[in-house]
């Protein structure tokens, strides 16, 4: 037999679950869904990554790690969806269909072009020249590293567009929505996610000025999710870039990928580095082609009325 919880009791422990709990909602609140997820998903990646390197050498550990990380993608996405956000996927801007391959692929193409631009700007500035055709780092022939390479690429990338962009972006906008103007919450919710992205990136930086390259990078990406309201062009332009960059041109030069040509880089660092002025010209020459194209596809540029809004798993 249940025994009455006394209504002072109900109400105390309604105080005390306020700061994490929606009651009207029935989920948690808006900064726990936002930040929960990129922390155990960056605990599993980090987990992962230790265990397999201490234990395994090449090829075996490239391969265990995809698919360790598919696994916490797939499982990150979903669990958050179904049981912190109580969204659908396409909530998160995942509503994967023929239209949205081929604004991936519009993505795509302008990133393979930004890292073309980039190519010819060191070759005819004397700064790099073509030292090799078709490389890799470690013992695989080059399309089986190729192939491994893509599919790592791919997954790292599409997590960070769903972490960031997809629950992060989402969440903070719709905590925030309501308390302020909806272009406030928006801009504010932007501004966060592009300063966590950047600053999660700063293993690879080795000057302050180079988080500019990555504050650029994240409002692009970020713009363009606030504008379309999915992921089909952030994640199409993020993958194909990391791609391009690294395995395609051979401008990655902190990574250890297959490369189709491989420079011998002589130029300052602050030129052509990854993080150099080169490539911070090309992504604003991305960014502007890629809001010409949702301007020309959409007939405007406007907070997309899907961001922020939150109707259950409809």
């Amino acid at each position: 037999m249940r025994l009455p919880v006394p209504v002072s009791a109900r109400r105390g422990l309604r105080r005390v679950a306020w700061p994490v709990w929606n009651r009207t909602q029935n989920r948690l609140r808006a900064p726990i869904r936002a930040l929960l997820p990129l922390v155990v998903t960056l605990v599993a990646l980090a987990a992962i990554q230790t265990t397999v390197r201490t234990r395994f050498d090449h090829p075996v550990v490239e391969l265990l790690e995809l698919g360790g990380f598919v696994v916490v993608l797939a499982v990150g996405t979903l669990g958050s969806a179904r049981f912190l956000d109580r969204r659908s996927l396409a909530g998160y801007g995942l509503g994967v269909d023929r239209e949205w391959a081929r604004q991936a692929a519009v993505g795509a193409a302008v990133a393979t072009a930004s890292n073309a631009f980039a190519f010819a700007a060191v070759l005819l500035a004397g700064w790099a020249s073509v030292a090799g055709f078709a490389e890799t780092p470690g013992i695989l022939p080059f399309l089986p590293a190729l192939a491994i390479t893509f599919c790592l690429v791919t997954v790292a990338a599409t997590w960070e567009e769903v972490v960031f962009r997809g629950i992060i972006l989402t969440n903070l906008v719709e905590g925030t929505d309501g308390y302020l103007p909806r272009w406030v919450a928006v801009g504010l919710s932007l501004t966060l996610t592009v300063v966590v992205f950047a600053f999660l990136h700063g293993g690879k930086v080795t000057a302050v000025s180079q988080y500019g390259y990555y504050l650029l990078a994240g409002v692009l990406l970020g713009g363009l999710y606030v504008l379309t309201g999915d992921l089909a062009l952030s994640i199409g332009f993020h993958v194909a870039y990391n791609f391009t960059m690294s395995v395609v041109f051979g401008l990655g030069v902190s990574q250890q990928t297959p490369e189709l040509l491989v420079l011998t880089v002589t130029g300052p660092t602050r030129w052509v580095g990854e993080e150099g002025l080169i490539h911070v010209v090309a992504v604003v020459l991305a960014g502007i082609a890629l809001l010409a194209y949702v301007r020309w596809r959409d007939g405007r540029l406007a907070v997309a009325e899907t961001i922020g809004t939150w109707c259950g798993r409809c």
